[in-house]
């Protein structure tokens, strides 16, 4: 079975937020909505300014902070490696929101909670994430993590990429290539 991943290069990323409105269109988020969202980073002063932009969301960690502490199983980890939500179970408790070092989940007006499900319907029908074909600048890259043959895997290893907030020990599965 697959192991999903994801690669995030930003230094392709402009600020364009097509990745979140994609993903809000998808999910029927409210504006202030999102299952992902751009941190905006400025270094320098004029005329010697840059500015660069990191795009978040759930992690789908290997060992995920947030199933460890949902009290009633609605947190989870699929065998592919996708940690989703059951929203039947979930209780509105907030201690996977509090667990989570990324700030990525939300709650619904309905109680539950919710956040990035590297759009499961699409990838089990072999289609890709919203956010990955909607970006006009090839910003991210999907795939199996455990087939080293695969683009994906190629791709880490050859820029050597590193896990946000890798020191946490939560063992994201999205890898950045920094600006």
């Amino acid at each position: 079975m697959a192991r999903y991943g994801m690669v995030i290069d930003e230094t392709k990323c402009v600020g364009c937020h097509a990745c979140r409105v994609a993903c809000q269109n998808l999910n029927n988020l409210a504006e202030n909505e999102a299952y992902n969202h751009l941190e905006e980073r400025e270094y320098g002063a004029f005329p010697n300014y840059s500015r660069e932009f990191l795009p978040v969301q759930c992690q789908h960690c290997d060992n995920p902070p947030c199933v460890k502490v949902c009290p009633t199983g609605a947190s989870m980890k699929l065998k592919n490696g996708i940690v989703l939500v059951e929203k039947s179970k979930c209780i509105g408790c907030k201690y996977c929101i509090a667990a989570c070092p990324y700030n990525v989940r939300i709650i619904k007006k309905a109680g539950y909670i919710e956040k990035c499900r590297f759009c499961i319907d699409f990838i089990e029908k072999g289609i890709k994430p919203a956010c990955m074909t909607t970006c006009m600048t090839g910003v991210r890259m999907f795939g199996d993590l455990d087939d080293p043959n695969s683009e994906i895997s190629q791709y880490i290893i050859k820029h050597k990429l590193k896990q946000f907030k890798a020191e946490l020990n939560t063992k994201p599965r999205i890898y950045y290539r920094k600006a």
